[in-house]
């Protein structure tokens, strides 16, 4: 299967780099283009990726071709392409952050097939998040994308009503996670740690709580609870972090992201 991709920034990158080293495709599979060559031409050769000349011929030579633009040039890049796919049967994967499925239908020939996808950066390493919707006309023909994604993490069929929350709980809140780390961290090294050490002792341990969560039957809290004993440390810490407004905190932060997703403040 050739996969193109129309744009070439951070995103874009990251599912490419999680592809090849999940051996989901080689280097000669990818069709690359985008706005300005010496921002990705030694990385598209270092990877052995075809540069194509134009998005153009990122269609024509793909199976698959993922639209990875700014939200605010989308339609002028599908509208230059949209008779390279009124000629060839190619599935559009869109990652393009805020514009709906009917939004990209508008710049495309009538009937074509259209996949809108959510991944973040955790797929460059295999542990991503994506939720994907598909269109009418996807929906018999979206299995190709939807095994790349796949591979590279968890992968998550949602309504395009429920994309907004889905940004912020596995778009942003990569950035949240790490900063609870880094505050972790910080507290190894008040008490004597060297950072290095703090950081690597919280990340694992926030890594295997992950783990534990995901292929336990437990909840979050009962899971808590196997923690906590009766007058111990982990209790008195845990209380004293709901006094200082932490699950407030983290609910506000949420709410702050998913109000400007949705264009609310």
């Amino acid at each position: 299967m050739q996969i193109g991709f129309i744009g070439v920034g951070n995103m874009a990158r990251a599912i490419i780099d999680g592809l090849l080293k999940a051996g989901t495709v080689q280097g000669s599979d990818l069709h690359l283009h985008s706005g300005h060559i010496e921002h990705y031409g030694d990385y598209a050769k270092s990877i052995g990726a075809t540069v194509e000349n134009d998005n153009k011929a990122v269609v024509e030579n793909s199976d698959v071709v993922v639209l990875a633009v700014k939200p605010n040039i989308y339609d002028r890049v599908l509208d230059v392409i949209k008779p390279a796919f009124a000629q060839k049967q190619v599935l559009l994967a869109s990652i393009v952050s805020g514009v709906s499925l009917a939004e990209l239908g508008q710049h495309v020939p009538a009937g074509q097939a259209i996949v809108r996808l959510l991944p973040n950066l955790n797929v460059e390493i295999g542990a991503g998040m994506t939720a994907y919707a598909l269109n009418d006309e996807a929906s018999d023909c979206a299995e190709p994308a939807l095994k790349l994604f796949a591979s590279i993490g968890e992968l998550m069929e949602l309504p395009e009503a429920d994309f907004a929350t889905f940004v912020a709980l596995a778009g942003s809140a990569p950035a949240f996670a790490y900063l609870f780390i880094d505050a972790m961290a910080r507290a190894g090294v008040k008490h004597g740690l060297s950072k290095p050490d703090a950081v690597r002792i919280a990340a694992q341990t926030v890594n295997g709580s992950a783990q534990m969560v995901l292929k336990s039957a437990s909840s979050p809290m009962d899971l808590i609870d196997k923690v906590a004993s009766p007058g111990g440390s982990t209790i008195r810490g845990y209380l004293t972090m709901e006094d200082k407004g932490f699950s407030p905190a983290v609910v506000a932060g949420l709410d702050a992201t998913i109000a400007r997703e949705l264009g609310e403040d």
